[in-house]
C-alpha cells in the first residue's frame, strides 16, 4: 500500500477568493489554522490583513478575534460595560437605547449590518411614533459600539450610521409674574426650588440634590461640586438678594424639622426631611391653572438665560453661572421674547424720529 505523502502547512499563510471576496488564511502560534475575511474584493486589503496577523504571530500574540463572531448584542455590551467602568451617569438612557436596537439587531453579525439596515431601523422607529432626537439617541449608541468595536479590534469596518435631522428646539420661557403664579399652585417646598431654578437656570437634578455644605453665608456662593453636574465641572452662583430670601426661608423651615424630628436634615429643598424626586402632575396642573400649559421644568433654564442676557451679563461669566459648555448650546436658550422685541421696535423708531427731527432744525 502506498503511504500519500502529507502536504505540508503553508505557516506563511495565503489570500484566496471567495466570489468576489478575497480571504486569508494562516497558522497560528497555537498550530490552528485560521481563516478571514477581508470584506473587500481588493486583494491588496487581504494581504494587508495577513501581514498583520503575521506579524501578531511573530511578536507572539495571539490572532485578533474574528469579526464574523462579533454580535450587535456584544459591541453594545462592551459599550455598557465602558460606561459603567467610567460611572457615566447616562448608562440608564444607554440600556434603554440598547433595548430597543436589539429589537431588530438582536443576534445579528456586526459586519453584516449595513447602512440600509439603519435606515430600515430609524424607519420602524418612526412608524412607532418614535421622536427623532429619541431615535438619534439610540443611533448614537450604535454608533458608540462599533467605534469601540474598531478601537479593540473586534471588527474591522463599520457601517454608514446617519442621524436623522432635529426639530425639536422648544421656545418656552416664562417672565417672573408667571413663575409666582405657578409657585401659588404648588407645594411650599416645590415652589421655593422652582423659584431658585428660575434664578439660576440649574438643571432639576442640581437644585433639588443640593445640600446645606454647599452654601457658603460668608463667601456669598452656591456651590456645585466637579462631578455633580451634568458637564462634570464645578460652579457658583452669588447669592442674590431674591436668593437669599429663598435659603433664609429652608433654613428657618429645615431648623423647625430637625428639632422636630431629632435629625439632621442636608437637603436644602426637602419634604419634612425627605428628598423631593417627583412632582410632574402637580407642576402640570399647576401650569394649566397658572395659563402656561406645555410649559416645561426646564423652560426655567432657558428663562434664565434669556434674564441674564437682558442684564448685560457678559456670555462667559453667564455661562460660568449657568453651567453651558459651549456657547452654541447657550445661545439656543438665549430666547428672545415678543416684548424684547416690540421694545427694540419702540427704541428705533423713537431714535429715528429724533435723527429726523435733529436734519429738519438744521436745515431751518
Amino acid at each position: 500500500m502506498v503511504k500519500r505523502k502529507r502536504r505540508a502547512r503553508r505557516t506563511d499563510g495565503h489570500v484566496y477568493q471567495r466570489g468576489q471576496i478575497w480571504w486569508f488564511k494562516w497558522v497560528g502560534d497555537d498550530r490552528l489554522r485560521h481563516h478571514r475575511s477581508s470584506a473587500s474584493t481588493d486583494r491588496s486589503v487581504a494581504e494587508d490583513m495577513l501581514r498583520a496577523e503575521l506579524d501578531r504571530r511573530t511578536k507572539g500574540l495571539a490572532p485578533s478575534p474574528d469579526p464574523r463572531l462579533c454580535l450587535v448584542d456584544d459591541l453594545l455590551e462592551g459599550l455598557e460595560a465602558r460606561y459603567a467602568t467610567e460611572g457615566r451617569r447616562s448608562i440608564d438612557r444607554l440600556g434603554f437605547s440598547t433595548a430597543q436596537l436589539l429589537r431588530l439587531f438582536k443576534g445579528v453579525q456586526a459586519m453584516r449590518v449595513t447602512g440600509a439596515d439603519v435606515l430600515r431601523y430609524a424607519q420602524l422607529r418612526l412608524k412607532a411614533k418614535a421622536a427623532p432626537a429619541t431615535i438619534n439617541r439610540e443611533l448614537a449608541a450604535l454608533r458608540a459600539g462599533y467605534r469601540l468595536g474598531l478601537d479593540n479590534d473586534v471588527i474591522t469596518a463599520m457601517p454608514r450610521i446617519k442621524l436623522l435631522p432635529e426639530n425639536n428646539v422648544r421656545k418656552g420661557f416664562a417672565e417672573a409674574k408667571q413663575v409666582e403664579a405657578i409657585c401659588k399652585r404648588l407645594a411650599p417646598d416645590v415652589a421655593d426650588g422652582v423659584r431658585f431654578a428660575f434664578s439660576t437656570g440649574w438643571r432639576r437634578a442640581e437644585v433639588f440634590t443640593i445640600t446645606w455644605s454647599q452654601v457658603d453665608w460668608n463667601g456669598g456662593f452656591v456651590r456645585l461640586e466637579p462631578g455633580t453636574t451634568k458637564n462634570q465641572e464645578g460652579r457658583a452662583f452669588p447669592i442674590t438678594p431674591a436668593l437669599r430670601a429663598i435659603l433664609e426661608r429652608r433654613q428657618e423651615l429645615t431648623r423647625r424639622c430637625e428639632r422636630a424630628q431629632a435629625q439632621i436634615i442636608p437637603l436644602v429643598f426637602h419634604r419634612s426631611g425627605r428628598p423631593i424626586h417627583s412632582f410632574r402632575r402637580s407642576w402640570k396642573k399647576a401650569c394649566e391653572k397658572a395659563g402656561l400649559p406645555g410649559l416645561l421644568f426646564h423652560d426655567l433654564r432657558r428663562s434664565a438665560v434669556r434674564n441674564l442676557e437682558r442684564a448685560s451679563v457678559p456670555r462667559s461669566v453667564a455661562m460660568k453661572l449657568t453651567g453651558h459648555k459651549t456657547e452654541s448650546i447657550y445661545r439656543r436658550y438665549a430666547i428672545v421674547a415678543e416684548a424684547d422685541l416690540r421694545e427694540a421696535g419702540v427704541k428705533l423708531s423713537a431714535s429715528l424720529a429724533e435723527a429726523d427731527s435733529s436734519q429738519k432744525s438744521s436745515r431751518s
